[in-house]
């Protein structure tokens, strides 16, 4: 029987790295405690100090959300009640809406 993939949170990779970057215990002893394999946990490690130097760009800030076009959602909300009025008047037309 196969076992399945199994997927861990950015939380738990950056606690993992974290440990690995202090050295209080072997990889073989975090893998143990951790229930992974040792180059998992240097893996982990070497991209967390990889993409750490992006923590203080500011030259590049990256947005947090994605900003969204107001005049396009109230159009659409527009839209969207002008076609429940058109159905909720021709269901009264029908006698289908008490």
């Amino acid at each position: 029987m196969r076992k399945s993939q199994r997927k861990f949170t950015s939380e738990f990779k950056t606690k993992v790295a974290l440990e690995a970057l202090k050295e209080r215990y072997s990889l073989s002893e975090l893998a143990e405690r951790f229930e992974l394999h040792p180059n998992q946990i240097s893996q982990w490690k070497q991209e967390f100090l990889e993409k750490s130097k992006d923590v203080f760009d500011k030259k590049s800030p990256k947005p947090k959300e994605e900003q969204v076009d107001l005049d396009k959602l109230y159009a659409k909300i527009g839209k969207l009640e002008v076609e429940r009025d058109y159905f909720k008047k021709n269901l009264k037309k029908l006698d289908l809406l008490g």
